[in-house]
């Protein structure tokens, strides 16, 4: 039921998961059904209590986790990929926008979609939402420490991207435009260059 590294297909359950991923993104979690997941993920109803005993409640906290290891990974590669970290925001909110442009405006964070609906009803998805959040935050934080930027405004700063890029995307979802994303991403480049003291900083 779950093999599939043979042919190079992805296992049932990944299926699964990537289905829920990308459902729970564009549907929201209360507006997607399993039977939507199963047949998106091309795999027998009862796989989903196979791998997940727990229901849709358990699929949830895992496309929440796997969701927030992958984001996480795109921050990194960014910020790695980029000169300096302040180039490295821009580039990260130009790739958002970028893939919400290529989605029709349907995919944005599968993270904030949730928590936004369970955050006051579901205590175990309230629970995976604010892992992944605090993950996204120890990353980001350390990314910019080690720039040169002090732990604390590191922190704040980080908390200040993820805060704006989620914003962001509820704007650039109902204007269907990515000016929201490229306002905050360049609003957080100059809080970046700011701290770090750049000359940048007073890019407008």
């Amino acid at each position: 039921m779950n093999a599939g590294p043979a042919t190079g297909r992805p296992s049932t359950k990944e299926r699964i998961v990537t289905a829920g991923a990308e459902l729970f993104r564009r549907q929201g979690y209360t507006g997607t059904g399993l039977k939507q997941i199963v047949a998106a993920a091309d795999a027998p109803f009862g796989s989903v209590y196979h791998f997940f005993p727990g229901g849709k409640e358990q699929l949830g906290a895992e496309v929440v986790r796997t969701s927030g290891a992958a984001y996480g990974r795109l921050f990194t590669a960014a910020m790695e990929a980029a000169p300096d970290p302040v180039t490295g925001v821009r580039d990260f909110f130009a790739g958002a926008a970028r893939t919400l442009v290529e989605t029709g405006y349907a995919d944005a964070c599968p993270i904030a979609t949730l928590a936004l609906e369970v955050a006051s009803t579901n205590e175990p998805l309230r629970q995976a939402t604010a892992e992944v959040f605090t993950g996204w935050i120890t990353l980001g934080t350390a990314a910019f420490a080690a720039a040169g930027i002090g732990a604390r405004p590191a922190r704040e700063l980080t908390i200040v991207l993820l805060a704006a890029l989620e914003g962001a995307f509820v704007l650039a979802r109902a204007l269907r435009s990515t000016e929201p994303l490229e306002a905050a991403g360049e609003s957080v480049a100059a809080r970046a260059s700011a701290l770090l003291g750049s000359p940048d900083a007073g890019r407008g």
